[in-house]
């Protein structure tokens, strides 16, 4: 499990938001905390794997906060849209930036993407190529097509991976969680991207199947 840290002003809003993690798969809301200081002394006590950080604090400011972390990731979910702002949240190591008032879907495409990177950094060795650090950095090599969403994408190709062999959409899909339909749209997408091979695999009658492989 992934454990999350909600740090949030509002207390209402902050109950949403851990409500929107803990419907997650995967995740878990360890403690909620509504200013700096506290948030500080939860990541202390819980030593949670992700903070989900406000920037408007009623006694510091969340980049303050996100100054003082060592240790945990940060995503930063704050009204704050100005670029000075985002740009000193990019670099002070936040991992994403979510502004505020966000979806339950927008949050967990983010949160299924931070949950996807951490996956990848278990299965590499030592040394990593430059591929792999590609796919950790999120580079793509070709947009994605309107409709599609990178976490998802990202879900399906790791889905190629971890295979090792060839898929039908039927099978990714199901192996992914999605629809055939999307699970074909993204697959279809992999391939034009080079990530990807079709495969037609001819049987006794009929049209051929097809086939999806990883190539990378």
């Amino acid at each position: 499990m992934i454990k999350v840290l909600v740090v949030d002003d509002d207390f209402m809003v902050a109950r949403i938001h851990g409500g929107y993690v803990a419907r997650l798969p995967g995740f878990q809301v360890v403690a909620t905390a509504h200013t700096g200081a506290d948030a500080l002394a939860a990541v202390c006590e819980h030593r949670p794997d992700l903070v989900l950080l406000d920037i408007y604090l009623p006694d510091v400011s969340g980049l303050e906060v996100l100054a003082e972390l060592r240790g945990v990731d940060v995503l930063m979910v704050s009204a704050a849209r100005d670029l000075p702002t985002v740009r000193e949240a990019m670099r002070g190591g936040a991992v994403n930036y979510l502004i505020k008032p966000f979806t339950a879907a927008a949050l967990a495409e983010r949160l299924e993407q931070y949950a996807l990177t951490r996956r990848r950094l278990t299965t590499l060795g030592p040394q990593v190529r430059q591929d792999e650090v590609d796919r950790l950095f999120g580079a793509t090599k070709a947009p994605l097509p309107k409709g599609l969403s990178s976490a998802t994408c990202e879900l399906v190709a790791e889905t190629l991976r971890v295979a090792g062999g060839d898929l039908s959409a039927a099978e990714a899909a199901e192996l992914a969680g999605l629809s055939r339909v999307s699970a074909r749209r993204y697959l279809e997408h992999l391939c034009i991207a080079g990530k990807a091979e079709l495969r037609p695999r001819y049987g006794t009658a009929g049209r051929p199947e097809h086939r999806y492989r990883w190539v990378g």
